[in-house]
């Protein structure tokens, strides 16, 4: 689906809802929803939305880390596994 043919009115959208539910989950293509010519929802297929929802966290994650190295409160790797083989050898 091409960009110009995914904006909608939500008259459309309610005079076509299985049509638009069957072509954004077979496209994955997101639709724009408007209002009065104002864009005001997007409708996304959910596997898209749960793959998009999956790489925010990670790059939460990742931003979290990066703030971690800035702030200095890292731990050496070698320090890491060192611990954890102490930890390992206590429980035998």
């Amino acid at each position: 689906m091409r960009p110009s043919e995914s904006i909608r009115s939500i008259s459309y959208l309610k005079a076509h809802t299985a049509e638009i539910i069957r072509t954004v989950t077979e496209t994955r293509t997101p639709l724009i929803v408007t209002q009065n010519g104002e864009a005001k929802v997007v409708v996304q297929d959910i596997y898209s939305y749960e793959q998009m929802q999956e790489s925010l966290a990670m790059l939460k994650l990742l931003a979290q880390s990066s703030q971690s190295i800035r702030d200095g409160d890292v731990v050496p790797a070698e320090k890491v596994f060192s611990d954890l083989k102490k930890r390992l050898r206590a429980r035998k």
